[in-house]
């Protein structure tokens, strides 16, 4: 197997470039390919952890994160929760997210819910 330390930048680079490649098909289980995605996937993830922590989001920063990372809108949440003015409430901190709303936007966009189900401040009206 291929496979090296991730130690720099360049190195970060170079693993990322290898694993791209996995990304359009995804190997069988069980094949040699598959074990060097999830060795590759494992290294990536370490490095960035150490080199590059994210910080706690509290849930609404956490789906503003998102959203300007994946190029969502309000409008896409709005479709997301049933309502623009549900969407609108939640980002300005008006309406707490529900189960419910967790679970619609975890399944719908993929993001883990563990990081929407923490407490956070809401604007007093």
């Amino acid at each position: 197997m291929d496979i090296r330390p991730i130690r720099t930048q360049d190195d970060l680079d170079w693993a990322l470039a290898e694993i791209a490649v996995y990304f359009d098909g995804q190997p069988a289980p069980g094949t040699p390919e598959a074990d060097r995605f999830d060795v590759l996937a494992e290294l990536i993830e370490a490095y960035e952890d150490k080199h590059h922590p994210i910080p706690d989001l509290d849930p609404v920063d956490l789906i503003k994160a998102h959203m300007a990372a994946a190029g969502r809108t309000q409008r896409d949440l709005a479709e997301i929760l049933g309502s623009a003015s549900r969407a609108s409430e939640v980002l300005n901190r008006k309406r707490g997210l529900s189960v419910e709303m967790i679970y619609k936007i975890s399944k719908g966009w993929r993001l883990p819910a563990d990081g929407m189900v923490r407490p956070y401040h809401l604007k007093k009206a």
